[in-house]
């Protein structure tokens, strides 16, 4: 009698500096890439004009990037989800050699083994831009072999980059719930028994543990 109600309550995933990092960092990404578009592409760049702009634009919105990862440090539950995206586990391996994985027999936490890497790959894509984007801009700093050297690394760490954010957009189309997640901060029960178990177990455990 009790499991529907159970089923149909919201629980919370993420608190509101963990979505506002994820917006402002969403956003600074794509106009990066929107402007390199511009800057790369001659067609764009005729149609659009104004290229000391677009270059401004794109270079100090790369240089802030790191900003609302860092501030986004102040938050307890941020620092928390950042120690669980760097810690990989024995069901995380067993997660990505899984061609059945989301048929709900390995436990998944609060981010699955795919979402880990991402967030590695994302980061570590974001700090190779930054140290290019830097040689690049001061290119007194260093010798023209180490600037034509950040030019090559530069584009191409950027095309990777844009490519995995096509890719992590259009899984997040996919699941209206987990984009309901980012958007308010809560997702349904439901959603996260069948996506990420072994943290839907642990949030009910805490409520239980919970006095209040």
């Amino acid at each position: 009698m009790s499991e529907p109600v159970i089923a149909s309550v919201d629980v919370d995933r993420f608190v509101l500096a963990e979505r506002l990092v994820h917006r402002v960092f969403a956003v600074l990404t794509i106009v990066c890439i929107v402007t390199a578009a511009i800057l790369y592409n001659g067609a764009l760049m005729m149609a659009v004009g104004h290229r000391h702009v677009v270059e401004t634009i794109h270079v100090w919105c790369g240089f802030a990037l790191p900003v609302p990862l860092v501030l986004g440090a102040v938050s307890k539950a941020y620092r928390t989800d950042l120690g669980i995206l760097n810690r990989f586990t024995r069901a995380d391996w067993q997660w990505l050699r899984s061609p059945s994985r989301r048929d709900g027999t390995i436990p998944v936490g609060k981010f699955n083994a795919g979402q880990k890497v991402n967030s590695w790959l994302v980061a570590g894509s974001t700090g190779v831009l930054l140290g290019t984007g830097v040689l690049l801009y001061w290119p007194d700093l260093v010798r023209l072999s180490w600037r034509a050297g950040a030019t090559f690394v530069h584009d191409w760490f950027a095309l990777g980059l844009g490519l995995l954010i096509v890719g992590h957009v259009a899984y997040a189309m996919r699941d209206p719930e987990a984009r309901r997640g980012m958007r308010t901060g809560r997702v349904s029960r439901t959603w996260a028994k069948a996506e990420h178990e072994a943290w839907a177990d642990e949030v009910t455990r805490r409520r239980s543990d919970d006095p209040s």
